[in-house]
């Protein structure tokens, strides 16, 4: 498995983008990050992660 294609937890990915992994999941249930469930949690793909802070990144600085 390529490290881009790496399986993160709610935890991980909250560290990540600094924020509290309640707001990830909300985030996920909501579409907002790609995620998927593995059984009754969520996971997500590392350069759906990357993706999306990019974009964040941009969004923010494009005002």
């Amino acid at each position: 498995m390529e490290r881009d294609d790496a399986i993160l937890t709610s935890k991980e990915v909250a560290r990540i983008l600094d924020m509290s992994p309640d707001t990830v999941n909300e985030f996920a249930r909501k579409s907002i990050l790609p995620a998927f469930k593995k059984g009754r949690q969520w996971r997500f793909r590392k350069r759906d992660v990357a993706a999306f802070l990019k974009s964040e990144v941009r969004g923010n600085t494009a005002a």
